[in-house]
């Protein structure tokens, strides 16, 4: 493989020798599967966004919902968590999810990035990639190439190997991912677009951009299908692509029905009404579309990445609902019928299809609350300390995602001191001789206390809200990057403690939480559920401020009272008949109990359509 800027010079324009004729061509402004015409009607599910014990009630509900594709994303964070540790087992068998989708009759899509967005932590790039020092993403940089090529070398066979071609029911691949937003490295899309071919991928290859000018010329490639990725004005974004691409078929690779939310912000939804209205708009230009989301899941662990406004960072919730016609967990909601009936004009077929009853939910109830460790005593005993001249970003210390606690003993003077936290990302708690006394957030903020003349225990946990998945500031740091300053003058000598709690093994959280005794507001503590029959429900945690909630040794996710989300979705595959037991780190404030719903609470609903002007 030729590789730009490192000998061999940017690929040549214009596609590569394929052998096996792709299953979806397109001739004369027409989509053809197999020599007749044809729509693909696709729906978003992302496996690595449901349990895997639900990924045959999902598909099928795709099915009922009257489409013939489901396509998906490929993280390859979630594969390769750490460098050269690959997994495609269990929740991460991305083969059986495609089985699984031909054994329901649907075909699929994937797109393998190597970027992928999603709202997924750090768009799907690895952190120990992204904290490479000197590293240049998304472009032709050849240490970048490299590692790219590697992880193709593993996960486009696996895809090749389910191609239409050879029996499987993958009949389009996605060229990296709306990389006209990005940048206008053309030479890095072309070594995509031929690191697939020359993995065998024979299907059909699409880009996918927004509806501009800027951005289709951005992201597009000559001799591949240019797609568009919208919420709105499906003629406005049908126009622009048959002026630029006469005799292509017009395909809406991301319809957005809906939206995702931010921690903080408006719980988003879209009418139905709505949605469907633009849903017909699509279809009624001959168009093929993907509905993104068709079902949304859920951002378990610590897997939600996060935007940032130009001024400050916006992690994104837990759940991945995206008020999709099938909710998080599975519901068919209001949009459904109204796409289903939208659907079943074009393929009248769709009406006899079977529409699945909603998933079984336990009964509500209250958990007694048992308190165990306090936050830093449990925190301090979950690691052994590193120890630094200097605090130590996340990339530094190895980890991905979770908190650091960071500790030194400054010596303050007499009176008031400022103390200030350089390049912090992304929220740190303050704590002076084990009280609280500071919340920051912000790239450099500071926090007064009163010196007396000694040294203090000086105590920062870091919280890492998600890495951003979008834009220029991909791939940042987090931590505390440019130090900790009493005044002008640096503090040196600290030690830091390790805590990424998605990787944290039962052993793990079990010394976190037998670490001494409850004191303070804040720390961990259990409560035990009894089924006899798991089922999904969803966990209220009423008066608790910020933390995690853990079910067994897995960890379900974020919860933070600031919403909109109120509720985590437990699904029922994650339990198991008799005891559960519910661990929460709760970082500021404990309630009383956790109490467990039947339905689930997402937050004031505000209308939102995303549109390009």
């Amino acid at each position: 493989m030729s590789t730009p800027g490192a000998g061999g010079g940017p690929a040549v324009p214009g596609r590569p020798a394929r052998g096996a004729p792709a299953a979806l061509t397109h001739a004369d402004g027409a989509l053809l599967r197999e020599g007749r015409p044809h729509r693909v009607l696709a729906g978003s599910l992302h496996y690595f966004r449901v349990h895997p014990g639900q990924w045959t009630d999902r598909l099928r509900r795709l099915a009922a919902l009257g489409l013939n594709t489901v396509d998906t994303y490929v993280p390859w964070n979630f594969h390769e968590r750490t460098r050269g540790e690959v997994d495609f087992a269990g929740g991460r068998d991305l083969e059986r999810f495609l089985r699984l989708a031909q054994d329901e009759g649907l075909d699929a899509i994937v797109r393998p990035g190597p970027y992928i967005c999603a709202e997924w932590d750090n768009g799907g790039l690895p952190a120990w990639l992204t904290d490479t020092p000197g590293m240049r993403l998304r472009t032709s940089h050849p240490p970048f190439l490299r590692a790219v090529q590697r992880w193709f070398d593993l996960l486009i066979p696996r895809i090749a190997a389910l191609q239409h071609g050879r029996g499987g029911p993958v009949v389009a691949v996605q060229i990296e991912n709306e990389y006209g937003s990005y940048g206008d490295d053309h030479a890095y899309v072309r070594w995509v677009r031929d690191a697939l071919v020359e993995r065998s991928v024979t299907e059909l290859l699409y880009t996918a951009d927004g509806p501009t000018p800027l951005m289709q010329d951005g992201g597009s490639l000559t001799g591949e299908l240019a797609a568009a990725t919208f919420g709105s004005k499906p003629a406005h974004a049908a126009e622009l692509l048959r002026e630029r691409r006469p005799g292509e078929p017009f395909f809406c690779a991301e319809f957005w029905n809906g939206w995702f939310d931010h921690w903080g912000e408006p719980h988003h939804v879209r009418s139905s009404g709505s949605a469907a209205d633009a849903l017909h708009g699509i279809l009624d230009e001959g168009g093929s579309v993907s509905l993104y989301m068709a079902h949304g899941g859920t951002n378990f662990g610590l897997w939600s990445g996060a935007n940032h406004d130009g001024e400050r960072i916006q992690p994104t919730v837990t759940s991945y609902d995206s008020d999709a016609p099938i909710a998080e967990y599975g519901a068919l909601t209001p949009k459904f019928f109204a796409m289903r009936e939208r659907l079943t004009a074009v393929d009248p077929a769709v009406a006899a299809r079977p529409i699945p009853d909603d998933p079984p939910l336990l009964t509500p109830r209250s958990l007694e609350l048992t308190r165990r460790a306090a936050l830093l005593d449990g925190l301090r005993a979950a690691s052994e300390a590193v120890r630094a001249p200097v605090p130590l970003g996340f990339g530094e210390l190895g980890q991905a995602a979770g908190l650091v606690l960071y500790a030194a003993e400054p010596l303050l003077p007499p009176g008031p001191v400022d103390l200030s936290v350089r390049q912090l990302h992304d929220r740190a708690q303050v704590f002076v001789d084990g009280e609280p006394v500071a919340v920051l957030d912000g790239d450099t903020t500071s926090v007064t206390v009163q010196g007396t003349g000694r040294r203090i225990r000086l105590e920062l946990l870091v919280e890492n809200q998600g890495r951003i998945n979008y834009g220029p500031l991909l791939g940042q740091g987090k931590g505390i990057l440019g130090g900790v300053l009493v005044d002008r003058r640096l503090v040196h000598h600290w030690t830091m403690h390790r805590l990424p709690l998605d990787e944290w093994t039962g052993q793990d959280l079990a010394r976190a939480v037998s670490a001494g005794s409850p004191d303070g507001q804040a720390g961990f503590a259990e409560a035990v559920l009894h089924v006899d029959e798991p089922a999904d429900t969803f966990v209220a945690l009423p008066g608790f401020g910020k933390g995690f909630l853990w079910v067994d040794d897995t960890l379900l996710g974020r919860y933070w009272e600031i919403g909109p989300q109120r509720t985590l979705y437990l699904p029922g595959p994650l339990m198991r008949p008799g005891r559960n037991v519910l661990t929460v780190l709760e970082t500021e404030r404990f309630g009383d109990r956790i109490t467990l719903l039947d339905r689930p609470d997402l937050g004031p609903p505000e209308e939102y359509v995303e549109t390009f002007d």
